[in-house]
């Protein structure tokens, strides 16, 4: 059964290729979603996979890249939205309200 993960990862993750680390470790995972840069410093995501993979990809955001200092990681957990293809996590600029 497939599940969302909402994070919102502070500290130094901006200018650092955290989005890129990010976007290659849900591929990695086969999860479906997005990330953005926040204009308040933190970046933010949406994962939507199975339960196990998504635990995977929230333990890799909270070690983050090796230039990126990660402070915190805030999850919002909630059913799936419809129609999330596997392997289709993309990178958004900008900030970006959620879906």
């Amino acid at each position: 059964m497939e599940e969302a993960v909402e994070a919102v990862v502070r500290g130094r993750v901006q200018g650092v290729g955290f989005r890129y680390f990010v976007h290659r470790e849900a591929m990695t995972l086969g999860l479906a979603g997005w990330v953005a840069n926040e204009s308040d410093g933190t970046v933010r995501c949406l994962a939507v996979g199975d339960r196990a993979r998504l635990d995977a990809f929230v333990e890799r955001l909270r070690e983050g890249p090796p230039a990126a200092i990660v402070d915190r990681v805030d999850l919002t957990w909630r059913p799936a939205p419809p129609g999330a293809s596997p392997g289709s996590f993309s990178i958004r600029s900008g900030g970006h309200r959620g879906d």
